[in-house]
């Protein structure tokens, strides 16, 4: 299969709208831990362990997904500038390349929707039941 070069151009649109989804679930990170951390400072012991585990493991999942994705864009747009200079078989390989680095960065983001989703049970179990779950 000949990839041309409005085949990696494909992936911009999508890329560059997964990067901003990612960096939105950075923000929002960031803005629970503010939350967290001035809630920490009136009362130290208010906050859960549980919480902070899955918020640490959220920032370095968040983290690797932005670093899969900026490295698909980045390859995909070294695949274009290879088949810009007529050397499409490097091209391809190195698309394909991006095209690996973008399923791994979709796969760490399910992890991470997973982990979020784990964090609101926790809350969700303490104002139902009382009780307070650990990951």
């Amino acid at each position: 299969m000949e990839v041309t070069l409005t085949t990696p151009a494909l992936l911009f649109p999508a890329i560059s709208l997964l990067l901003l989804a990612y960096t939105n679930r950075f923000l929002a990170i960031a803005n629970i831990i503010r939350q967290l951390h001035s809630m920490y400072l009136e009362n130290p012991k208010s906050i859960l362990e549980g919480q902070l585990k899955n918020l640490r493991l959220r920032l370095f999942l968040i983290r690797a997904m932005q670093f899969m994705g900026v490295a698909s864009l980045f390859l995909c747009v070294l695949a274009m500038f290879f088949i810009y200079l007529k050397i499409g078989q490097w091209g391809s390989y190195i698309f394909g390349v991006s095209l690996v680095f973008l399923l791994l960065s979709l796969f760490i983001s399910l992890r991470e929707i997973q982990l979020s989703t784990k964090a609101l049970e926790i809350e969700l179990s303490d104002m139902e039941f009382g009780s307070k779950l650990k990951f």
